[in-house]
Parts: structure tokens; C-alpha cells; sequence
């Protein structure tokens, strides 16, 4: 063990982390990074699979989001964003307020977590400004996850990270029985109609004393890699509108051309119509460079806050680091990549090869199942007998792809790629490859 594992293991306690696991598979040693791969101390590489937390869409060290960040080091870092207002934080709140029409107030935060948290907040404050302050519930999908703060965490239906809180959080409802599809060539993608009845059932109860639905649009995340009808999305938006529920797109992970539209809810189409009541981003707005998060909103939401202050209208929520201006100009900067021309189609490149090598090592390997692909993501479950669920076989995989070169980090059991959206053709090839090695020498060690 090096020095700097030592030291590192004497103080750090790492996020998502059982710090036991760390006895017998230290961390690696990071001295850079570029690209789609980490540089190591050995002066070996690994090839970040998961963007570094699905944060790092445009990779390591992109050129222009570090001479962004330089150019506005030299005029400020950070200033107060309440009473204050700078072109950095102006400009890029222009342009966020035109990403998804009609929503043009945009309210910043720190995280993704914290976002999600001001858009669970803002539903439930208005809800009560508009008298309604039966409406204390919020609805929220299975196998669903929203981060770790306080209502975050709450309406996250996975009980690994929510169940040693569960009794100081809120009880949401958990809308089950998903429309869930492989890819959007399933019949489902674009009619869920068979399991609406089902859907619209468990909503009904909750019509007068709902405050909001909040959904991470058509991938969930943490929850497995699943991929769910876009048709769904449309239809609940149908749903709350007529009843007056409020409806949060948390596209935190999902947005910037991550599901292959520029944002997952861009999926539904329909326009401004069919836009959701608030719009959480975070991860790839900065590409990964800074913690900074946005909750865009729809104004006729923003106008019930609109009044004298002091007569209950007043949203004060507020982090330090609101609106901090090194993020802005990294985020202004990284909307510039993703206007360029061609980049949707070079992430539609990358979405079919990423496809292709997935079903590719899902035929070398015989041990994946439940295959599904979305954009820029590709996911699938290790087929284990029940002698050897629970025995943490992706957690196996993960080591194995570690020493062959890919931080092939994954969510139980189930496995998935989710690289920068500029991964370079050769790297998916090699990724392919340490891939199907790595299932392979688990697969012989444990005997499935």
C-alpha cells in the first residue's frame, strides 16, 4: 500500500462506500485526467465508464471549459447572488430560460440534490399560497432516486440509501408498474396505453392532497439504468394538469443530450404545452467542472411568489454558493458545445455504437440479461442463479475491470456504460473488450 493510500485511509471516509470494501481494493491513485480516461500513479489508465458520476459529458480537460472557467477567474469567483447581478450569471440565465419554453425564471442552487430540493419545496409553497394546503403529498415513481438531501432522499424509492432515515423523512406515494422498454423500438415507447388504467387507479386516491409528481424522465438512474415510456410522460402530464398538481423533470442526469435529445422530456414532444411545471439540471450543465445546479420554472408559478414581501409569497431558500460565477461561465460555455452543429448526431453515433458492443458482449459472455439502451447509455443485469444473488457479483466485475483498465463501477448487480458523450471510437472497442474479459474471470471464480 503507498503512502497516499495510507494517508488517504486514515482520514477520507469515501462517498457511496462501504470504507471495509477499501482493506483489500484501495482506491486508485488519480494524477490526471483527459478525455475519457483517468491517469493513474503507475502510469497506467483507466477509461472513466460512468463519467465520473455521470457528471463528465464532454470528458477531462476540455480545452474550452477550462479557458472559460480562467476568463472569468481573472474578473471574479464568486459574489452574493442576492442584490447583486453580473453578465456571466445574466447571460447563461438567458439562455436557460429558453432551453424548454415556456419555463424562463431560473432559480440556482449548489447540487443536483439541492436543485431537486428547491423544486420540491417551490410546488409545495405554492400549493399553499393557492390555498390548496391539503396538497402536502408528493407522488413519485418507483425505482426512483432524487439524491441525498432531506426531500431528496424522501422521494427516492430505494431503500438501500432512504431506509436508515425513513422515519424523520415524508412518506411519498410511489406510483409501481411501469411501462419499462427496452429501447425506444418497443411498441411501449410510444403507446404505454396497456398499463395506463393501472397507473391512472393509483393516482385517483391521491388527486385532492397531491402537491407534485416528480419523475426523472424516461432513465432512471440510480435505480438500475431502467428505461421507461416516453408515453408515460406525456400522460401524467395530462394527469396533474387537470388536477392541479405541479410536475418536476429531474434531468439531472438526463439532460444534455444524455437520452439523445438535447433533454429527456424533449422526448415527449408537444411543446410548450406538454412542458413540466419546474426543470432541475445539474451534472452536465457545467460537463462536471463545478458543483452548480438550475431549477428552471414556469412563470405562472414564479407569479404566485410575486408580492409584498412579508405576506407569506416570499421563497427564501438560499446556498452560499448560488449562482457562483466560475460554474455560470463553465455552464454558458458547455450550452455553446452542445449547440454545435453535428453534435446531436455525433451523440446518435456514439448511442448506435455503444448499442452494438453491448449486444456484443452480451452474446460473448452469455451472463447479461435484460439488455436496454438509451441514447448514450447501455445497461443490462448480470443473469445470476438465486444461490448467487446477493453475493455482489457486479461489485466482482468491478474489480476485475479496474485491474484490466475501466472504472466499470456498478449499481448492484446491474452493469452499464455511460460514457462521455465525445468517448472516441477506439475506446468503446477497448472498453468492449475489458468488458467481456472482466464477466468472464468472475464468472469462472464464481461459477455462474
Amino acid at each position: 500500500m503507498s503512502d497516499l493510500i495510507r494517508r488517504d485511509l486514515a482520514h477520507l471516509w469515501h462517498p457511496c462506500s462501504q470504507m471495509k470494501d477499501y482493506e483489500d481494493f484501495p482506491p486508485v491513485e488519480v494524477t490526471g485526467a483527459a478525455g475519457s480516461y483517468l491517469h493513474l500513479r503507475n502510469g497506467s489508465r483507466l477509461i472513466d465508464a460512468s463519467s465520473s458520476w455521470w457528471c463528465k459529458s464532454l470528458g477531462h480537460g476540455h480545452a474550452r471549459l477550462r479557458a472559460a472557467l480562467s476568463r472569468q477567474a481573472d474578473r471574479f469567483e464568486h459574489v452574493i447572488s442576492a442584490n447583486t447581478a453580473n453578465e456571466t450569471l445574466v447571460g447563461l440565465s438567458e439562455r436557460l430560460a429558453a432551453l424548454c419554453p415556456p419555463l424562463d425564471k431560473v432559480f440556482y442552487g449548489g447540487d443536483g440534490s439541492t436543485a431537486v430540493e428547491i423544486a420540491l419545496k417551490m410546488a409545495l409553497h405554492a400549493q399553499r399560497i393557492r390555498g390548496q394546503t391539503q396538497r402536502v403529498r408528493f407522488i413519485a415513481l418507483e425505482n426512483g432516486y432524487h439524491g441525498e438531501s432531506g426531500l431528496a432522499l424522501a422521494v427516492s424509492d430505494l431503500g438501500l440509501y432512504r431506509e436508515p432515515y425513513a422515519e424523520v423523512l415524508p412518506e411519498p406515494v410511489i406510483l409501481r408498474g411501469l411501462p419499462y422498454v427496452a429501447s425506444s423500438a418497443d411498441p411501449l415507447w410510444n403507446d404505454c396505453g396497456p398499463a395506463w388504467p393501472a397507473l391512472q387507479a393509483q393516482l385517483e386516491v391521491h388527486a385532492r392532497t397531491a402537491a407534485a409528481l416528480i419523475v426523472e424522465p424516461v432513465l432512471q438512474g440510480a435505480g438500475g439504468m431502467r428505461v421507461y415510456s416516453p408515453d408515460l410522460l406525456r400522460r401524467l402530464r395530462a394527469w396533474t394538469r387537470a388536477h392541479g398538481v405541479y410536475l418536476i423533470a429531474d434531468e439531472i442526469l438526463t439532460g444534455f443530450w444524455r437520452t439523445g435529445e438535447k433533454l429527456a422530456w424533449d422526448h415527449v414532444r408537444g411543446g410548450a404545452d406538454a412542458a413540466p411545471d419546474l426543470l432541475c439540471l445539474s451534472k452536465g450543465l457545467t460537463a462536471g467542472w463545478l458543483p452548480f445546479s438550475a431549477t428552471l420554472v414556469h412563470p405562472e408559478l414564479y407569479a404566485l411568489f410575486y408580492a409584498d414581501y412579508g405576506r407569506g409569497r416570499d421563497f427564501l431558500h438560499s446556498n452560499t454558493y448560488s449562482g457562483n460565477a466560475l460554474g455560470a461561465a463553465v455552464a454558458a460555455e458547455a450550452l455553446s458545445i452542445y449547440d454545435e452543429p453535428g453534435f446531436g448526431e455525433s451523440v446518435a453515433a456514439l448511442s448506435a455504437r455503444l448499442a452494438a458492443a453491448w449486444t456484443h458482449a452480451a452474446e460473448a459472455t452469455g451472463a447479461l440479461e435484460n439488455l436496454r439502451a438509451v441514447g448514450a447509455v447501455v445497461a443490462a443485469d448480470l443473469r445470476l442463479p438465486e444461490s448467487l444473488r446477493g453475493r455482489r457479483a457486479g461489485f466482482e466485475v468491478f474489480r476485475e475491470a479496474v485491474a484490466r483498465g475501466a472504472l466499470l463501477r456498478p449499481l448492484g448487480d446491474t452493469l452499464y456504460w455511460l460514457p462521455p458523450l465525445n468517448t472516441e471510437e477506439e475506446t468503446v472497442d477497448e472498453l468492449t473488450r475489458i468488458t467481456i474479459e472482466s464477466i468472464q474471470a468472475v464468472r469462472r471464480r464464481m461459477g455462474f
